[in-house]
């Protein structure tokens, strides 16, 4: 299918970037009527920037070949984050090339008033992020009166991001007889709420495929150690040797040491995370753009929008939070028709969760071992035997010296030459661990049966110790994970696990005992806790010759009691105490001397008999008492 005939202007720049055939999404924009407001829900990778400048075209521009001088911008596009809107305005700039269009972008971390000047000098399009445009408009900087299109590109990630004030400050500072594109991966309640709001009878367009995941996208599930989730992010770059990889994690501590971890075995790579300034982060997308760099350690603020040419390989470093992150992420691969490589690295004890989100997010994957050291050489191999500059024309100069080489020193040796320099050009593998027990995953998880007797605990097992113990806090809690990450080993190999005060003992089964052995002796000093062999728990140290320690040789242990004598019969055992006090023995206190005066007499003196109290008689005038407090 060829592409269908647009705007003279915006045809002659398609034709330029080597666009023939339109999208799903792109195709379903031109078919709307022109004018139209749109609601449109797409794939990520689906092309949606040029979709809606094709579709604002004709309000834009109209009959007109190029625009005109606008005091006032005409179209207002917004972006949830920066790297998106700094795209989007890329992609519009050499859409309208040819319509002479002027288009100014308002983002967070540039200079402000660098773009208060460029609005002032007038345009035609602006870009910009929700809180930057909301800035200039109550400034003063962005007049929208004479706005005819508003776009509002990836609008569940701007809801989800907090931008719903500042969206409905913008949209509403709007002239109402506008065309309103929204454009969104999903269709939630809050998007249809928006769209209502600020919608004209839009026409909705669907192009998303719920029952199928993206077809350009082959997913794998890469099961590693938990230990080694590194190493296999190393041996993932060189076995795919893909021109841009972008490897995520959940947080900026992680994008920092994988960062360093790269960069220290030789790889050209950059990082990306809200922690850096504007500059800092589009000089790394440059980087990408430009083949400088081959990777990209990002967290998820990359996952959205971000259009990478040759971008065929995603990493997850750390597995996303839900199917909208994996979705996301995987998207920046695969687009525009090209194939992509979606890879999840799921250590031993994630496996779970990752079959949980790959299921949730309708995806197949592919579960296979971490690549080799052996697998990663055999494609180096072939791609020295492919390479195109073995195909590449001789040229006088590089024919002689290479008759010359062969002349002194013999094909072979030029040949291995050859492939020492090819290899010394790429980081060296590493060596990881494939647990071959895990190898193929359930094809649907069977109903739990009825829980049954307990089984048996490992008779047969291997014990083990570690030099901590209850004084240092051990619980099984973080024991057994350790356990399973300093061994390669899984829960069902760990038998008893026994913690004492100065030490811990756990028990290995026999089929597990030579691969944990062997995992220890690879940590050597690098392990977290040092790991030996041990007695079991039950058996009791040797005994050490010679008398028992604390007890004189050849004695008892206890000394003799000392004797006090006979005890007297029908007497009290205690020692006479003395003479009895003179104080005679009662229940209560001693009595009181006789208290001078009357009785009823205090110790002020005698105060006379006590009136009986006569309810009849009248009473006395009343003191002056406390004066009361006067009132404002």
């Amino acid at each position: 299918m060829s592409f269908p005939a647009t705007h003279p202007a915006l045809s002659r720049a398609l034709e330029a970037q080597g666009y023939a055939t339109p999208t799903p999404v792109q195709a379903a924009v031109l078919d709307a009527p022109e004018g139209r407001d749109l609601l449109v829900s797409a794939q990520t990778g689906s092309g949606k920037t040029v979709a809606f400048g094709l579709a604002a075209a004709s309000t834009l521009l109209g009959e007109a070949e190029t625009f005109e001088y606008a005091a006032a911008p005409l179209a207002l596009v917004i972006a949830p984050t920066r790297e998106l809107a700094l795209q989007v305005s890329r992609e519009l700039e050499w859409l309208y090339a040819h319509a002479k269009a002027r288009v100014v972008t308002c983002v967070g971390g540039m200079d402000a008033r660098r773009e208060q000047r460029a609005l002032a000098a007038g345009c035609h399009i602006v870009v910009g992020t929700p809180g930057r445009l909301r800035d200039h408009l109550e400034r003063g900087n962005l007049d929208l009166s004479a706005l005819k299109v508003a776009v509002l590109d990836e609008a569940d990630e701007m809801l989800d991001l907090g931008f719903r004030d500042d969206l409905e400050e913008i949209l509403d500072s709007t002239p109402v007889e506008r065309q309103t594109l929204l454009f969104s991966a999903t269709l939630a309640k809050d998007i249809v709420a928006l769209a209502r709001r600020y919608q004209r009878d839009a026409t909705r367009i669907d192009t998303t495929r719920r029952d199928e995941a993206h077809g350009d996208i082959a997913y794998r599930a890469v099961r590693v150690a938990p230990n080694e989730v590194e190493k296999a992010v190393v041996n993932l770059l060189r076995y795919y040797e893909s021109p841009g990889a972008l490897i995520f994690c959940a947080t900026r501590e992680a994008v920092r040491h994988l960062y360093g971890a790269l960069r220290e075995r030789g790889f050209s790579a950059v990082q990306l995370s809200g922690e850096l300034s504007q500059k800092e982060r589009a000089d790394a997308l440059q980087s990408l753009r430009d083949g400088h760099a081959r990777a990209c350690v990002a967290t998820d603020v990359a996952a959205r929008g971000l259009d990478l040419p040759d971008l065929g390989l995603v990493i997850h470093a750390e597995l996303p939070v839900n199917k909208a992150g994996l979705l996301h992420r995987s998207g920046r691969t695969g687009r525009a028709g090209r194939k992509g490589v979606s890879v999840l690295v799921v250590p031993y004890t994630r496996r779970r969760k990752a079959e949980q989100l790959l299921a949730s997010a309708g995806v197949e994957a592919e579960w296979v071992g971490p690549p080799s050291g052996e697998e990663i050489r055999l494609r180096d191999q072939e791609r020295l035997l492919a390479d195109p500059m073995l195909n590449e024309p001789l040229t006088g100069e590089d024919l002689t010296l290479a008759q010359k080489l062969l002349a002194e020193r013999g094909a072979e040796s030029v040949a291995a030459a050859l492939v020492r320099l090819h290899r010394a050009r790429m980081p060296a593998p590493e060596e990881l661990f494939d647990d071959v027990r895990d190898r193929s995953p359930p094809e649907g998880r069977p109903p739990r049966p009825e829980r049954g007797p307990r089984p048996e605990a490992i008779s047969d097992g291997v014990w083990f110790r570690m030099p901590i113990g209850r004084s240092k806090n051990a619980d099984p809690k973080w024991i057994l994970p350790m356990i399973c990450r300093l061994g390669h080993v899984t829960k069902k190999d760990i038998g008893q696990i026994r913690i004492f005060d100065r030490e811990t003992k756990f028990e290995i089964s026999k089929e597990a005992e030579g691969r944990f052995r062997e995992a220890v002796k690879a940590a050597g000093p690098n392990m977290e806790i040092p790991v030996e062999a041990s007695e079991p728990p039950g058996a009791a140290p040797p005994r050490r010759p010679g008398p028992p320690r604390g007890r004189p040789e050849g004695g008892d242990a206890r000394p003799p009691r000392r004797d006090f004598g006979p005890r007297p019969e029908g007497g009290d055992a205690r020692p006479d105490r003395g003479p009895p006090r003179d104080r005679p023995r009662g229940d209560g206190p001693p009595p009181r001397g006789p208290r001078s005066g009357p009785p009823g007499a205090g110790f002020g003196g005698p105060k006379g008999p006590k009136k009986p109290w006569d309810p009849t008689a009248p009473k006395g005038p009343k003191g002056p008492g406390k004066p009361r407090k006067p009132r404002d």
